[in-house]
C-alpha cells in the first residue's frame, strides 16, 4: 500500500493545530513524501521513494522483507485465556539468530554424541571378552575339580593304575602319559612292587633293578622326587618317580610316552 502524500503550503494549517504542531506536521509529511510509508497491520516501514514520488520494485523488496522480519521479531498473545479469561501473556518469538546458535550446538554436539555410542560399543565389547574369559576359567575349574575327584577315587582303590595316577599327579605331569608308564611297568615288573631282578648284570655286580620301574639303588636315589626321598626303593610311587625321571632325563618324553624303547622290530628293549 502506498501511503498518501500529503502537501502543505507554506504557512497552511488546519484551524485546530498550534504552531508547534503545524511545524511538526509538516515535517512528518515531508517525510512520507521522501520516503514513502508501507503499512501492515500494526508494523509499518519506510520506503525510499523516487523522486517522482514512487518506490522502487527493489527497495519495496528489501523493505517487504524487513517488515516481515520485524513481524517475527513482535510478541505474539497467547490464544490460552488465564484464570480470570484474560489473556495468559504473550509468547516469544524465535530470534533467527538464537535459532541458527541451537541448530550449530546440535551438530556440533553430534560428534560428541556418536563418540559415546563408540565408547559405550566398545565397552560392551570388553565386557563380553571379560564374561567369556571368566566362563572359560570356571569350566576349567570345573574340569579340574572333576579329574582330581577322579583321580582320588581310581588312587583309593589301589593297585598300578592308582600308583600311576598319583606319581603323574605328584610331579605335576599329565594323566596322558598313564597308558605309556603303565606299559613300560608290565613290562619291567609285571606290575609287581616288590619284583628284584637278580639275573642281569646289575645283578651280578651287586646292583639288582627293583620295584615296578626296576630300578637300580643308585638310579633310585640320584631321581626319586625329593618328596619321597625317605621312602624304600619299593615304594610304589617313589620308584615309579625315579624311573620317570631318570627315563626322561636321558630318553626324553617321547619314549615315555611311546612306552619305552623298541628295537628294529617293534620289540621292547627297556629305557
Amino acid at each position: 500500500m502506498t501511503a498518501a502524500r500529503t502537501v502543505r503550503s507554506p504557512g497552511q494549517a488546519g484551524p485546530a493545530h498550534s504552531h508547534a504542531a503545524r511545524r511538526a506536521g509538516t515535517r512528518t509529511a515531508a517525510t512520507g513524501a521522501a520516503f514513502g510509508v508501507l503499512a501492515s497491520g500494526a508494523f509499518a516501514a519506510v520506503v525510499p521513494t523516487a523522486l517522482d514520488g514512487t518506490a522502487t520494485e527493489a527497495d519495496a523488496e528489501e523493505t517487504t522483507t524487513a517488515t516481515t522480519l520485524a513481524a517475527f521479531d513482535a510478541p505474539i498473545p497467547s490464544a490460552t485465556p488465564a484464570s480470570d479469561g484474560s489473556p495468559s501473556g504473550y509468547f516469544s518469538p524465535v530470534s533467527f539468530e538464537h535459532a541458527g546458535a541451537a541448530t550449530g550446538a546440535l551438530q556440533s554436539a553430534a560428534p560428541a554424541q556418536n563418540g559415546d555410542l563408540a565408547s559405550l560399543g566398545k565397552a560392551h565389547e570388553i565386557a563380553a571378552k571379560i564374561a567369556e574369559e571368566h566362563r572359560k576359567a570356571a569350566e576349567a575349574e570345573q574340569a579340574r575339580q572333576a579329574e582330581q575327584a577322579r583321580l582320588d577315587t581310581l588312587i583309593s582303590q589301589g593297585g598300578v593304575d592308582a600308583w600311576i595316577a598319583e606319581a603323574l599327579d605328584h610331579m605335576g605331569m599329565p594323566q596322558s602319559y598313564a597308558t605309556g608308564l603303565k606299559q613300560i611297568i608290565m613290562k619291567e615288573s609285571n606290575g609287581d612292587p616288590d619284583a628284584i631282578n637278580n639275573w642281569d648284570s646289575n645283578a651280578a655286580a651287586g646292583n639288582p633293578s627293583e620295584g615296578l620301574m626296576q630300578v637300580i639303588p643308585s638310579t633310585f636315589k640320584a631321581y626319586v622326587h625329593p618328596d619321597f626321598a625317605d621312602q624304600d626303593i619299593t615304594h610304589p610311587v617313589a620308584n615309579i618317580t625315579a624311573g620317570v625321571r631318570y627315563m626322561i632325563d636321558r630318553y626324553g618324553l617321547d619314549t615315555l610316552d611311546a612306552g619305552g624303547r623298541m628295537g628294529s622290530h617293534g620289540g621292547y628293549i627297556g629305557y
